[in-house]
Protein backbone atom coordinates (compact mmCIF):
# COMPACT_ATOMS: atom_id res chain seq x y z
CA UNK A 1 0.00 0.00 0.00
CA UNK A 2 2.76 2.16 0.76
CA UNK A 3 4.57 1.52 -2.09
CA UNK A 4 1.16 2.72 -4.46
CA UNK A 5 1.10 5.57 -2.38
CA UNK A 6 4.42 6.70 -3.27
CA UNK A 7 3.59 6.08 -7.05
CA UNK A 8 0.65 8.36 -6.83
CA UNK A 9 2.53 11.07 -5.04
CA UNK A 10 5.39 11.03 -7.36
CA UNK A 11 2.68 10.57 -10.60
CA UNK A 12 1.05 13.79 -8.72
CA UNK A 13 3.76 15.55 -8.48
CA UNK A 14 5.33 15.10 -12.12
CA UNK A 15 1.59 16.46 -13.31
CA UNK A 16 1.86 19.32 -11.26
CA UNK A 17 5.55 19.75 -12.00
CA UNK A 18 4.41 20.36 -15.46
CA UNK A 19 1.70 22.86 -14.99
CA UNK A 20 3.99 24.24 -13.24
CA UNK A 21 6.70 24.97 -16.37
CA UNK A 22 3.59 25.39 -18.97
CA UNK A 23 2.69 28.17 -16.58
CA UNK A 24 6.11 29.85 -16.24
CA UNK A 25 6.76 29.41 -20.67
CA UNK A 26 3.27 31.74 -20.31
CA UNK A 27 4.74 34.11 -18.39
CA UNK A 28 8.38 34.65 -19.88
CA UNK A 29 6.00 34.95 -22.79
CA UNK A 30 4.16 38.09 -20.99
CA UNK A 31 7.08 39.35 -19.51
CA UNK A 32 8.53 39.73 -23.78
CA UNK A 33 5.18 41.19 -24.56
CA UNK A 34 6.16 43.60 -21.87
CA UNK A 35 9.41 44.47 -22.99
CA UNK A 36 8.32 44.86 -27.07
CA UNK A 37 4.99 47.68 -25.64
CA UNK A 38 7.88 49.09 -23.78
CA UNK A 39 10.71 49.59 -26.54
CA UNK A 40 7.30 51.20 -28.46
CA UNK A 41 6.33 53.25 -25.55
CA UNK A 42 10.15 55.09 -24.51
CA UNK A 43 10.37 56.08 -28.18
CA UNK A 44 7.36 58.99 -27.00
CA UNK A 45 7.46 58.78 -23.18
CA UNK A 46 10.13 59.21 -20.90
CA UNK A 47 11.43 56.05 -19.07
CA UNK A 48 10.86 57.01 -15.31
CA UNK A 49 7.28 57.96 -16.30
CA UNK A 50 6.79 54.27 -17.91
CA UNK A 51 8.44 52.51 -14.73
CA UNK A 52 5.98 54.93 -12.40
CA UNK A 53 3.00 53.50 -13.99
CA UNK A 54 4.09 50.07 -14.00
CA UNK A 55 5.11 49.83 -10.77
CA UNK A 56 1.73 51.72 -9.52
CA UNK A 57 -0.49 49.19 -10.69
CA UNK A 58 2.14 46.93 -9.69
CA UNK A 59 1.69 47.90 -5.88
CA UNK A 60 -2.14 47.93 -5.83
CA UNK A 61 -1.45 44.61 -7.41
CA UNK A 62 0.56 43.49 -4.09
CA UNK A 63 -1.22 45.23 -1.67
CA UNK A 64 -4.75 43.32 -2.60
CA UNK A 65 -2.38 40.07 -2.63
CA UNK A 66 -0.82 40.33 0.42
CA UNK A 67 -4.27 41.89 2.05
CA UNK A 68 -5.79 38.15 1.03
CA UNK A 69 -3.61 36.43 2.30
CA UNK A 70 -1.89 37.26 5.82
CA UNK A 71 -3.20 40.55 5.64
CA UNK A 72 -1.23 43.69 5.14
CA UNK A 73 0.00 44.31 8.37
CA UNK A 74 2.07 40.93 8.94
CA UNK A 75 3.00 41.59 5.34
CA UNK A 76 4.64 45.18 5.93
CA UNK A 77 6.60 43.41 8.75
CA UNK A 78 10.04 42.28 7.46
CA UNK A 79 12.69 41.10 9.51
CA UNK A 80 15.12 42.50 7.37
CA UNK A 81 13.42 46.05 6.35
CA UNK A 82 16.98 47.93 5.29
CA UNK A 83 17.75 44.28 2.74
CA UNK A 84 13.79 44.92 1.29
CA UNK A 85 14.17 48.21 1.19
CA UNK A 86 17.71 48.07 -0.73
CA UNK A 87 16.07 45.04 -2.93
CA UNK A 88 13.40 46.98 -3.84
CA UNK A 89 15.39 50.11 -4.97
CA UNK A 90 17.97 47.89 -7.10
CA UNK A 91 15.16 46.12 -9.06
CA UNK A 92 13.27 49.66 -9.67
CA UNK A 93 16.92 51.18 -10.95
CA UNK A 94 17.87 47.72 -13.16
CA UNK A 95 14.26 47.85 -14.53
CA UNK A 96 14.88 51.33 -16.01
CA UNK A 97 17.97 50.88 -16.76
CA UNK A 98 16.75 47.80 -18.86
CA UNK A 99 14.15 49.88 -20.20
CA UNK A 100 16.62 52.81 -21.15
CA UNK A 101 18.55 50.51 -22.80
CA UNK A 102 15.74 49.22 -25.16
CA UNK A 103 15.54 52.56 -26.70
CA UNK A 104 18.66 52.24 -28.49
CA UNK A 105 19.29 48.39 -28.03
CA UNK A 106 17.33 45.28 -29.99
CA UNK A 107 14.77 43.43 -27.52
CA UNK A 108 16.04 40.07 -28.81
CA UNK A 109 20.32 41.43 -28.70
CA UNK A 110 19.49 42.89 -25.34
CA UNK A 111 17.70 39.44 -23.93
CA UNK A 112 21.29 37.92 -25.12
CA UNK A 113 22.87 39.50 -23.39
CA UNK A 114 21.07 39.46 -20.02
CA UNK A 115 20.54 35.31 -20.44
CA UNK A 116 24.19 35.38 -18.58
CA UNK A 117 22.55 36.43 -15.56
CA UNK A 118 21.53 32.97 -14.29
CA UNK A 119 25.68 32.58 -14.50
CA UNK A 120 26.29 35.10 -12.26
CA UNK A 121 24.01 34.68 -9.46
CA UNK A 122 26.29 30.72 -9.31
CA UNK A 123 29.05 32.65 -9.01
CA UNK A 124 28.36 35.33 -6.76
CA UNK A 125 26.19 32.68 -4.22
CA UNK A 126 29.63 31.63 -3.37
CA UNK A 127 30.83 34.97 -1.39
CA UNK A 128 27.46 36.55 -0.55
CA UNK A 129 24.93 33.33 0.60
CA UNK A 130 28.44 30.62 1.15
CA UNK A 131 27.26 28.19 -1.10
CA UNK A 132 29.47 25.70 -2.34
CA UNK A 133 29.93 25.39 -6.84
CA UNK A 134 31.69 22.76 -7.90
CA UNK A 135 33.68 22.01 -10.56
CA UNK A 136 31.25 21.32 -13.45
CA UNK A 137 28.41 24.72 -12.61
CA UNK A 138 32.82 26.36 -12.27
CA UNK A 139 33.11 25.40 -15.59
CA UNK A 140 29.51 26.04 -17.19
CA UNK A 141 30.08 29.60 -15.64
CA UNK A 142 33.10 30.15 -17.66
CA UNK A 143 31.67 28.64 -21.39
CA UNK A 144 28.67 31.04 -20.97
CA UNK A 145 30.70 33.81 -19.76
CA UNK A 146 32.51 33.26 -23.12
CA UNK A 147 29.13 32.81 -25.21
CA UNK A 148 28.48 36.33 -23.47
CA UNK A 149 31.90 37.92 -24.76
CA UNK A 150 31.33 36.28 -28.52
CA UNK A 151 27.90 38.35 -28.37
CA UNK A 152 28.98 41.95 -27.76
CA UNK A 153 32.21 40.90 -29.26
CA UNK A 154 34.93 43.95 -28.21
CA UNK A 155 37.34 43.34 -30.84
CA UNK A 156 35.34 44.88 -33.37
CA UNK A 157 33.78 48.01 -31.83
CA UNK A 158 30.57 46.45 -31.61
CA UNK A 159 30.89 46.97 -27.40
CA UNK A 160 29.09 50.01 -27.27
CA UNK A 161 28.28 51.76 -23.79
CA UNK A 162 24.60 49.78 -24.35
CA UNK A 163 26.05 46.40 -23.91
CA UNK A 164 27.85 47.44 -20.87
CA UNK A 165 24.36 48.79 -20.10
CA UNK A 166 23.02 45.07 -21.19
CA UNK A 167 25.98 43.69 -18.79
CA UNK A 168 24.63 46.22 -15.56
CA UNK A 169 21.15 45.20 -15.92
CA UNK A 170 22.28 41.11 -15.33
CA UNK A 171 24.60 41.96 -12.91
CA UNK A 172 21.98 43.76 -11.34
CA UNK A 173 19.42 41.50 -11.22
CA UNK A 174 21.60 38.49 -10.16
CA UNK A 175 22.11 40.79 -7.17
CA UNK A 176 17.98 41.26 -6.63
CA UNK A 177 18.22 37.51 -7.42
CA UNK A 178 20.18 37.19 -4.10
CA UNK A 179 18.87 39.43 -1.93
CA UNK A 180 15.66 38.11 -2.52
CA UNK A 181 16.78 34.55 -1.71
CA UNK A 182 18.48 35.81 1.47
CA UNK A 183 15.16 37.56 2.54
CA UNK A 184 13.13 34.18 1.59
CA UNK A 185 14.78 32.47 4.73
CA UNK A 186 13.23 35.16 7.12
CA UNK A 187 10.17 36.97 5.14
CA UNK A 188 7.07 35.45 3.61
CA UNK A 189 6.56 35.46 -0.14
CA UNK A 190 4.00 38.50 0.13
CA UNK A 191 6.30 40.38 2.12
CA UNK A 192 8.73 40.33 -0.97
CA UNK A 193 6.42 41.04 -3.42
CA UNK A 194 4.73 44.26 -0.83
CA UNK A 195 8.43 45.98 -1.05
CA UNK A 196 8.72 45.31 -4.70
CA UNK A 197 5.99 46.96 -5.59
CA UNK A 198 5.55 49.88 -2.91
CA UNK A 199 9.49 50.76 -2.71
CA UNK A 200 9.94 50.45 -6.90
CA UNK A 201 6.72 53.04 -6.72
CA UNK A 202 7.68 55.33 -4.33
CA UNK A 203 11.23 55.21 -5.17
CA UNK A 204 10.01 56.36 -9.57
CA UNK A 205 7.72 58.75 -7.71
CA UNK A 206 10.64 60.83 -6.37
CA UNK A 207 11.64 61.87 -9.98
CA UNK A 208 8.26 62.12 -11.82
CA UNK A 209 8.22 65.61 -11.52
CA UNK A 210 11.11 66.21 -13.42
CA UNK A 211 9.67 64.13 -16.99
CA UNK A 212 6.04 64.05 -16.54
CA UNK A 213 4.05 64.65 -19.98
CA UNK A 214 0.22 63.70 -19.77
CA UNK A 215 0.01 60.68 -22.43
CA UNK A 216 -2.34 60.64 -25.14
CA UNK A 217 -5.16 58.30 -25.91
CA UNK A 218 -3.06 55.81 -27.31
CA UNK A 219 -0.48 55.89 -24.95
CA UNK A 220 -3.35 55.26 -22.22
CA UNK A 221 -4.30 52.30 -24.15
CA UNK A 222 -0.42 51.04 -23.88
CA UNK A 223 0.22 51.90 -20.77
CA UNK A 224 -2.56 50.31 -19.20
CA UNK A 225 -1.56 46.91 -21.25
CA UNK A 226 1.89 46.85 -20.32
CA UNK A 227 0.74 46.91 -16.42
CA UNK A 228 -1.80 43.81 -17.08
CA UNK A 229 1.39 42.04 -18.41
CA UNK A 230 3.20 42.65 -16.31
CA UNK A 231 0.52 41.83 -13.20
CA UNK A 232 -0.46 38.46 -15.28
CA UNK A 233 3.12 37.63 -15.54
CA UNK A 234 3.55 37.85 -11.86
CA UNK A 235 0.55 36.19 -11.11
CA UNK A 236 1.03 32.71 -13.41
CA UNK A 237 5.33 32.93 -11.75
CA UNK A 238 3.66 32.62 -8.03
CA UNK A 239 1.01 30.11 -9.04
CA UNK A 240 4.31 28.27 -11.05
CA UNK A 241 6.39 28.56 -8.18
CA UNK A 242 3.21 27.18 -6.01
CA UNK A 243 3.47 24.27 -8.74
CA UNK A 244 6.95 23.14 -8.95
CA UNK A 245 10.43 23.93 -7.20
CA UNK A 246 12.09 26.81 -8.42
CA UNK A 247 14.83 24.50 -9.25
CA UNK A 248 12.91 22.90 -11.56
CA UNK A 249 11.36 25.70 -13.21
CA UNK A 250 14.93 27.41 -13.68
CA UNK A 251 16.34 26.18 -17.07
CA UNK A 252 12.80 27.42 -18.64
CA UNK A 253 13.09 30.84 -17.82
CA UNK A 254 15.68 30.72 -21.02
CA UNK A 255 12.12 31.11 -23.00
CA UNK A 256 12.18 34.50 -22.71
CA UNK A 257 14.95 34.54 -25.12
CA UNK A 258 12.98 32.70 -27.62
CA UNK A 259 9.86 34.80 -27.29
CA UNK A 260 12.18 38.04 -27.25
CA UNK A 261 13.73 36.98 -30.34
CA UNK A 262 10.43 36.09 -32.01
CA UNK A 263 8.89 39.24 -31.31
CA UNK A 264 12.04 41.60 -32.02
CA UNK A 265 11.70 40.21 -35.82
CA UNK A 266 7.81 40.32 -35.92
CA UNK A 267 7.33 43.32 -34.62
CA UNK A 268 10.44 45.44 -35.21
CA UNK A 269 12.26 43.53 -37.30
CA UNK A 270 15.01 42.77 -35.97
CA UNK A 271 17.67 39.61 -36.99
CA UNK A 272 20.49 38.29 -34.73
CA UNK A 273 23.92 37.85 -36.42
CA UNK A 274 24.88 33.70 -36.47
CA UNK A 275 27.69 34.94 -33.88
CA UNK A 276 25.16 36.23 -31.69
CA UNK A 277 22.88 33.54 -31.70
CA UNK A 278 26.21 31.03 -30.97
CA UNK A 279 27.34 33.12 -27.76
CA UNK A 280 23.30 32.65 -26.68
CA UNK A 281 23.39 29.14 -27.46
CA UNK A 282 26.69 29.10 -25.00
CA UNK A 283 25.53 31.17 -22.90
CA UNK A 284 21.66 29.56 -22.44
CA UNK A 285 23.48 25.75 -22.39
CA UNK A 286 25.77 27.21 -19.41
CA UNK A 287 22.59 28.10 -17.76
CA UNK A 288 20.09 24.87 -18.47
CA UNK A 289 23.07 22.41 -17.40
CA UNK A 290 23.94 24.80 -13.91
CA UNK A 291 20.07 24.79 -13.56
CA UNK A 292 20.11 20.49 -13.94
CA UNK A 293 23.36 19.89 -11.82
CA UNK A 294 21.16 21.85 -9.29
CA UNK A 295 17.83 20.16 -9.44
CA UNK A 296 20.15 16.69 -9.62
CA UNK A 297 21.78 18.17 -6.13
CA UNK A 298 18.13 19.12 -4.43
CA UNK A 299 17.07 16.19 -5.66
CA UNK A 300 19.86 13.68 -3.49
CA UNK A 301 18.99 16.32 -0.57
CA UNK A 302 15.35 15.24 -0.93
CA UNK A 303 16.35 11.72 -1.04
CA UNK A 304 18.67 11.81 1.43
CA UNK A 305 16.27 13.32 3.95
CA UNK A 306 13.25 10.91 2.78
CA UNK A 307 15.90 8.00 3.84
CA UNK A 308 16.88 9.71 7.15
CA UNK A 309 13.36 10.00 8.04
CA UNK A 310 12.36 6.39 7.44
CA UNK A 311 15.34 5.32 9.95
CA UNK A 312 14.02 7.64 12.54
CA UNK A 313 10.71 5.91 12.02
CA UNK A 314 12.04 2.58 12.24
Amino acid sequence: MTKNNNNISDITSAEKSTKGIFLLVIATLLFACQDAITKHLIQTIEVAQVINVRFFFFSLFAIAYAQRKDGLKAAINSSAPKLQVFRGLLICCEIALFAYTLRYFGIAELHAIFACFPLIVTLLSVPILGEDVGWRRGLAIFVGFIGTIIIIDPGTGVFSSFAIMGLGCAFMFAIYNLITRKVSKVDSFETSLLYFGIVGFLASLLVIPFYWQTPNQNEVVWLLIISLTGIMGHLLLIKALQLAPAVILQPFNYFVLLWATGIGYIVYDEILPVQTLAGAALVVASGVFIGYREYTLYRQERLAKVALQKIKNL
